[in-house]
């Protein structure tokens, strides 16, 4: 059994090409079903804008392709973002 707390802890790496694209910060739940539908991961800020950073990445569950002592490891061939901070 795995804690979701233990996958906060992992880096996550999108095998297509290799990027990393960050850590999981929250998880979007079915709560009828008990299941995990997507993990989400924050975006990153701007350069030189403190307040403005993209979209968060949502990866939906079937996308982890491996789950490590260390990292996840997601195939994305194109990515999901959620638009929180309004920016596209």
């Amino acid at each position: 059994m795995m804690k979701t707390s233990d996958l906060r802890q992992r880096e996550v790496i999108n095998i297509v090409d290799g990027k990393r694209l960050g850590f999981v910060s929250d998880f979007d739940i079915d709560l009828e079903r008990g299941v995990i539908k997507s993990i989400i991961i924050p975006g990153q800020s701007k350069l030189f804008s403190i307040f403005s950073k993209t979209g968060d990445y949502v990866i939906p569950w079937e996308q982890i392709k491996t789950i490590g002592s260390d990292v996840i490891l997601v195939e994305l061939q194109h990515y999901i973002h959620s638009n929180k901070a309004g920016t596209p």
